[in-house]
């Protein structure tokens, strides 16, 4: 099927689940939508982020995708069930697939999961784990300035190391061996996360998991698009696109990215 993948994220941190599937998926058309504007989601009301998912999902239905990828952790806690029961298409979310490789990595079966506060207050990951395993006890902790400090590109300066230090103190200690990074924009925060974190410690990006769902997917359907032709990669956005484009060249390695602003909803 030639139609492409629709993949929505607050801001940039969606690139981190739309850089896995362009890896796994080389020849598949892809459109991306980044919600700038009124990025971040973490310190939206539930009801505010579904209105948001909505939005986001008709403009990608309006380029005629045949997938949705809700590249969001906290759309994904908070919106997933609704949106999957208004639209009728594939709808794949990323919290599903690393409470998946959460469980499958930890030998104390002790868990750490950082995110936005929407996602840590929706208690959804702990859910999602204890469904798969019921003995593996979860430690939850917001890191709401993680999302920020990525839109702006301050990944891994001392600002960044800095607020890391100070958030992950509370999880050092608690016995975890591994850390789901409950936030597609916290992979850009890696390196200062491993750092205060120190040794022994797996970090559980969930970007890989999902690109893997979504091959599984489209093999199921019999959707996958056909070699041959140019492959198509377009960018959408409901703020000003330069620093989206700067960041997402770098991230991507692709220097020819370009970005649209568009109208979603009331932005």
């Amino acid at each position: 099927m030639q139609k492409a993948i629709g993949i929505f994220d607050s801001g940039i941190g969606g690139l981190t689940v739309l850089k896995e599937i362009i890896a796994k998926l080389p020849r598949e058309h892809t459109i991306y939508l980044g919600d700038t504007a009124r990025v971040p989601y973490g310190i939206r009301s539930p009801e505010t982020v579904t209105r948001y998912s909505f939005e986001n999902t008709r403009f990608l239905l309006r380029q005629e995708i045949k997938m949705l990828v809700v590249a969001c952790n906290t759309a994904s806690a908070v919106s997933l069930n609704a949106v999957k029961k208004e639209f009728p298409l594939p709808i794949i979310g990323v919290l599903g697939p690393g409470a998946r490789a959460a469980a499958s990595a930890t030998k104390t079966g002790t868990v750490g999961v950082i995110g936005t506060e929407a996602t840590i207050g929706s208690g959804a990951y702990e859910q999602a784990i204890k469904k798969i395993d019921p003995a593996i006890t979860v430690h939850s902790l917001p890191c709401p300035l993680f999302v920020p400090l990525a839109e702006e590109g301050w990944t891994d300066n001392d600002v960044a190391a800095l607020v890391a230090e100070k958030y992950l103190a509370r999880l050092r200690g608690s016995g975890i061996d591994t850390l789901v990074l409950g936030c597609t924009h916290y992979p850009l925060l890696k390196g200062v996360i491993n750092k205060a974190m120190g040794n022994g410690i797996t970090l559980i990006d969930s970007a890989f998991e999902t690109a893997k769902e979504v091959a599984e997917v489209l093999d199921k359907l019999r959707w996958n698009r056909p070699g041959g032709g140019a492959v198509m990669r377009k960018y959408f956005v409901t703020d000003s696109p330069s620093r989206f484009e700067k960041v997402g060249k770098l991230f991507l390695k692709d220097a020819n990215l370009t970005a649209e602003q568009v109208k979603v909803g009331g932005v």
